[in-house]
């Protein structure tokens, strides 16, 4: 399955998920305005309206506000919790049975009644289009689904899967009304019919416009009368002005490291603060096992043990990132520390040239670093840069960067042409699983060619079978311990999430979180 939506456009979006909040997204009190429109604006596009496409960050900020699932994620929580449902649990003990009861009088935002049909459509409807662009690929082991009345669903897995609800919370789940949907193709008219709290009033190239949906029946408290969101199409200097002359309240997603660092700076007195959040979004070098160069271990580990991820922080991105030392990011469940413990936060030339030299590599290593800036941003480019200038002084290494645009890039990665390139990722829900099953289970989306039997035969099912998902913390440290050993990718960092907005603009606190839902209805502004 192409993944190539579901990787993130700019690299500064994300961040530790116990960050601390900052900034004017303080509890409002009743300062908040509920008749206000607040206007939003981001440097992505919004790349499809339809839930069985759409696999970027863009679109599931639409889906996370227009649609509903059978769950949602709550303001801060990791564990989903009810929404479309009134009750959703396993059935059997082995989770391969997973029942959900939906709540009385559901309708979709044009007053069409909602019920276990169209959830049933949705699902279905999903994994027949099988779009590249979509998530199907999350639900790979959903076998059938029943629908014995009206309110009830009924899911039947190949195979245990107990973070079967965290993905129906995500922006996967989202719910069609199926009188509006073909069940064989994508919508193309730029519309949508969902239930969540907002209407998609408008789309167009430049702007979308959400307004309250008066039929909505969920647990989000509606802070506003409509949304805005302008889309200013990757011009970082288009979006950091229009917010300098009040033309936005908020710009969120895509202002560099160099915007974020000058506004933080020169943030009193002028109106406008930086508002930081958690969330968990990563960036790792990623190896081709079967490259001459990369494929080779010693190469691998040398380059762990140059590697300085607080000067790529502190030069590249000014602080608004933080190192990261696992596959699994702060803030998860499953976290620890496996690549600082085997290689440690400093570089080490000494380590690095015995270990080259134990594995019979006495030349300088010729490496090329592959870069995308057209998916990841103009610092990407720069950063390789630095990667590559911390293996050459080493003098180790005869490194050069190579930068390409990313429809080639991903093509050029699955003909296994790249040795070493970069890959980010943003979950699509906040379990472990989403960083591990998916990277090295079968058919991995990182095309690195890289297995590890005890990982897919013996991690990966009994991490994904287990319903406690505490119990699940040993084999997820074993898992992360043995990809330090071999590194089929090196972590490099774990971004922050920023949204930048003007004076009276509130609930920001309640958006930026580890579950990756830009929650609409949490945002109010006071009165001017």
């Amino acid at each position: 399955m192409n993944m190539r939506n579901h990787w993130p456009v700019l690299p500064i979006v994300a961040g530790l998920a116990s960050g601390l909040l900052t900034g004017c997204g303080s509890d409002s009190g009743d300062t908040g305005d509920s008749g206000s429109t607040v206007v939003m604006g981001m440097s992505d596009d919004v790349v499809a309206t339809d839930p069985a496409s759409g696999y970027d960050p863009g679109s599931w900020l639409l889906f996370n506000n227009v649609f509903q699932s059978l769950l949602s994620f709550p303001n801060g929580g990791t564990t989903p919790e009810p929404e479309l449902a009134d009750t959703c649990d396993f059935s059997d003990t082995q989770a391969t049975v997973y029942k959900c009861t939906l709540k009385d009088g559901l309708k979709f935002s044009n007053g069409d009644s909602l019920t276990s049909e169209d959830v049933k459509f949705s699902f279905e409807r999903m994994l027949k289009i099988n779009d590249d662009a979509g998530p199907a690929v999350m639900f790979p082991g959903l076998d059938t689904i029943e629908t014995p009345d009206d309110k009830t669903v009924v899911f039947h897995l190949k195979a245990p899967d107990a973070t079967f609800p965290s993905k129906i919370a995500s922006g996967a789940g989202s719910i069609v009304n199926h009188r509006e949907y073909d069940d064989g193709k994508l919508r193309e008219d730029g519309k949508a019919s969902g239930s969540g709290p907002y209407k998609l009033e408008s789309y167009g190239d430049d702007e979308a416009v959400f307004t309250v949906n008066e039929n909505y029946k969920g647990t989000a408290d509606v802070q506003n009368s409509g949304i805005t969101l302008k889309f200013f199409h990757s011009d970082q200097k288009a979006l950091k002005a229009a917010l300098q002359k009040g033309e936005i309240d908020i710009a969120y997603r895509g202002l560099s490291a160099g915007d974020i660092a000058d506004i933080e700076a020169s943030s009193d007195g002028t109106g406008i603060e930086v508002v930081e959040g958690s969330s968990a979004e990563v960036q790792h070098l990623v190896f081709n096992m079967d490259d001459p160069v990369a494929g080779q271990l010693p190469v691998r580990k040398a380059i762990a043990l140059l590697i300085d991820r607080d000067a790529l922080i502190s030069d590249v991105y000014e602080g608004t990132a933080t190192p990261l030392y696992s596959i699994i990011p702060a803030g998860i469940d499953g976290h620890n520390t496996a690549f600082f413990d085997t290689y440690g936060a400093r570089p080490s030339r000494d380590r690095a040239e015995a270990v080259l030299r134990e594995g019979g590599i006495t030349d300088k290593v010729k490496l090329t670093l592959w870069s995308t800036p057209s998916r990841y941003g103009p610092a990407t480019d720069q950063e390789f840069k630095a990667i590559a200038e911390q293996l050459n002084s080493s003098g180790l290494f005869d490194a050069e960067v190579k930068s390409v645009d990313f429809e080639q890039y991903e093509k050029d990665i699955a003909a296994g042409k790249y040795g070493v390139y970069v890959k980010g990722w943003v979950p699509d829900y906040p379990d472990a699983d989403n960083f591990t099953s998916l990277f090295f289970g079968e058919g991995n989306v990182l095309d690195n060619n890289y297995t590890n039997k005890t990982i897919t035969g013996t991690l990966i099912p009994r991490t994904s079978g287990e319903s406690n998902r505490a119990a699940t913390e040993n084999d997820f440290d074993e898992l992360q311990r043995i990809v330090a050993d071999e590194i089929p990718l090196l972590p490099v960092w774990q971004a922050k999430q920023y949204a930048v907005v003007a004076d009276g603009v509130y609930g920001l606190e309640y958006c930026l979180d580890a579950s990756t839902v830009f929650r609409f209805w949490e945002l109010n502004k006071s009165k001017s």
